[in-house]
């Protein structure tokens, strides 16, 4: 999964203030065109015109595009639903910070003496904002975004890992009750001086559990060794994933990617890279997003390199961030479908109906029975 990385709006972007959203092509055009040779080769430029990217005539893989039928924008839904299942409810959202009897609930449970802001509020900006406050006080930082989460910042000198762990599994478990449905709560250390506050990678995130049966759960179930890399873990609870591998950076994931393809067979190997989300969509950085993509594009013949006959290499996304509009939120977009098997030319997959037919597609791959959402397009 490259986190972020939408290919156009969807027919109802202009619900989520998403009208003219295309990750992909806009950020080429800002950065006067991108250079992806590798996944030019796949037939990413097939899929839509994106300045650099040329299409091609025989791609080495099948490509088309995914539409998310689940509301929302959100990391949760984006890969539930590319994992099989799909939810016809939305999460709730705090534009107007987190209501007072939630914040009654935070202090009594996680027995802090206070909290600063309660407001939707970009990560990088609030800690400078309260960050110096919080050191006088120690009062955690509380804040939101255009997504269903409930973030808790804290300088690691003055609540400890652990102790901020814990007060984000408390906030998970005991603080957010009915009527609210909260996708996540995010954990998000810093360190740091006044006007030098940094987020560290110690981010951890605590989600809700799946509401049905996921890609993940079945191949469990039936044996196949899940290997959760980065932040599927976090996204699944853990659910159905055997081995977890976190990581702190996509270099770091790509090195597991490359890492458990060499040492197991017979298994699932799920992996999100984050880093085109949080470090260049969220911060509507298209040099840093382009860059980014050009590493993992010279990173994609190792891969292929340790991949034969039996394997299949499957590219998507979540959801899109473009980088280039005011908002720096998530994007409600299409996102691009790779399908990759050695020594075999790629087809057109055209505009797949729901992103569940990705986990359908891998349950066939494995020839296992299932009652997953979507269309499986292993044979197309």
């Amino acid at each position: 999964m490259l986190d972020g990385l939408g290919i156009g709006e969807l027919p109802d972007a202009n619900l989520y203030g998403d009208v003219g959203s295309n990750t992909l092509a806009n950020m080429a055009k800002a950065v006067g065109g991108l250079d992806l040779p590798h996944l030019r080769a796949f037939g990413l430029g097939n899929i839509a015109p994106i300045d650099g990217i040329q299409p091609v005539s025989f791609p080495t893989a099948s490509y088309g595009k995914l539409k998310e039928i689940s509301k929302g924008k959100d990391s949760i839904t984006g890969h539930w639903e590319l994992a099989g299942i799909s939810i016809d409810y939305d999460f709730s959202y705090f534009p107007n910070g987190f209501p007072e009897d939630m914040m009654k609930r935070f202090l009594k449970y996680t027995e802090c003496k206070g909290y600063l802001g309660n407001k939707p509020a970009s990560g990088t900006e609030i800690i400078q904002e309260l960050g110096e406050e919080h050191l006088k006080t120690g009062f955690p930082i509380v804040y939101t975004s255009a997504d269903s989460v409930f973030q808790i910042a804290a300088h690691e000198e003055i609540i400890p890992l652990q102790q901020l762990y814990e007060i984000c599994l408390l906030t998970r478990e005991k603080v957010i009750c009915s009527p609210y449905l909260v996708g996540r709560v995010i954990a998000r250390p810093f360190i740091g001086s006044k006007g030098n506050f940094t987020r560290t990678t110690n981010r951890h995130d605590y989600s809700i559990n799946p509401t049905d049966k996921t890609v993940l759960d079945i191949l469990y179930e039936n044996k196949i060794t899940t290997v959760g890399i980065g932040k599927i873990n976090d996204l699944f609870n853990k659910r159905g994933i055997q081995i977890y591998e976190p990581t702190k950076s996509n270099k770091e994931g790509c090195n597991k990617i490359l890492n458990y393809t060499s040492k197991v067979s017979n298994s699932f190997i799920f992996t999100n890279l984050v880093d085109f989300d949080v470090y260049f969509g969220h911060r509507n950085d298209p040099v840093g997003f382009a860059k980014a993509l050009k590493e993992f594009d010279n990173f994609l013949p190792s891969l292929i390199e340790k991949l034969d006959e039996t394997d299949v290499l499957l590219l998507s996304a979540d959801h899109g961030n473009d980088p280039t509009t005011p908002s720096t939120d998530h994007s409600r977009e299409y996102v691009p479908l790779l399908f990759y098997r050695k020594n075999k030319f790629g087809k057109d997959l055209g505009t797949r109906e729901t992103f569940s037919d990705a986990g359908k597609t891998v349950a066939e791959f494995f020839k296992i029975k299932n009652s997953l959402k979507g269309k499986s397009f292993l044979n197309e």
